[in-house]
């Protein structure tokens, strides 16, 4: 199927950027959700507006007190950076699960958390690490909490007349560790998840202080699971006080049944992925 005709406007600046949108456009930066969505006709915008010529916002910069990840970073710049590794490995691990090879090279960070797929790998990521979307228009710039920023199943908090120019992520301080684990739907890892976790998790003499864990593949969009988050807050980290924590995997989560698993199936995997998460986390912290 072909997507219904549309206006093309490659802009080299935001704000010719932000004078091209309105309410029957959208924002083009790698296309690999945008796209299929056109061709099957499930988003038909009036004009696309492509910001791949605008400089600056191809880069992962530290920031001194964070690390910014600009609209135009692909997946596989974000699974290879170094700052990344250092700061957010959960999100590395996420990008380098992302899709194919062709995606990977293609597809962005920041496209990814602005479509919320019921099923993506980076968002959770992003929000296990207290990720910030940073916001654009033509009347300046908005912070939204990332898990605040995915408001539901391919809506996020952005206006037609905005862009996410940037995601930042907290910079990673002793004591803390990350990781991301999931099922993907051909069995491995490079597909959608079915089920996947991932979790930040903080420790200090021996004991968790702190942690996030959000998941995917499961509910009607990437989530944080506070109650995992609460339950492991205070233990030592052991394999029975993580396992307990997992049995909440799916508190507050409404579980989806489709094609890749019943609800029983993917409460299962919920359980199995949060607890295999956040058992790495620990372990690269204890390492």
């Amino acid at each position: 199927m072909y997507p219904r005709q549309f206006d093309y406007v490659a802009p080299t600046s935001l704000d010719e950027a932000y004078g091209a949108l309105g309410d029957d456009s959208k924002v083009l930066a790698g296309g690999m959700s945008l796209i299929p969505l056109m061709k099957m006709r499930l988003l038909s915008p009036g004009t696309l507006v492509d910001i791949g010529r605008i400089p600056g916002l191809d880069a992962i910069e530290d920031k001194g007190d964070h690390i910014s990840i600009g609209a135009l970073v692909r997946h596989s710049t974000t699974a290879g950076h170094p700052l990344i590794a250092q700061h957010a490995p959960a999100l590395a691990q996420a990008a380098g699960m992302t899709g194919d090879v062709q995606v990977r090279n293609r597809g962005t960070t920041c496209g990814s958390l602005a479509h919320v797929d019921v099923a993506a790998d980076q968002p959770a990521a992003v929000l296990a690490h207290g990720g910030v979307a940073v916001v654009g228009s033509a009347s300046g710039t908005r912070e939204v909490m990332a898990d605040a920023f995915c408001m539901d199943t391919l809506t996020a908090d952005l206006s037609p007349n905005e862009i996410l120019l940037e995601i930042r992520l907290p910079k990673a301080g002793p004591g803390e560790g990350s990781a991301y684990d999931k099922l993907g739907r051909r069995g491995g890892h490079s597909d959608y998840a079915v089920a996947g976790v991932a979790a930040w998790v903080k420790m200090d003499a021996g004991s968790i202080t702190d942690a996030r864990v959000a998941i995917t593949g499961v509910g009607t969009k990437p989530s944080l699971l506070p109650e995992v988050s609460q339950a492991l807050i205070g233990t030592d980290g052991s394999e029975s006080a993580v396992a307990s924590a997992a049995e909440h995997a799916v508190d507050g989560v409404t579980v989806l049944e489709d094609l890749y698993g019943s609800v029983e199936y993917k409460t299962h995997l919920a359980k199995v992925y949060a607890k295999r998460a956040i058992q790495k986390a620990i372990g690269s912290i204890r390492a």
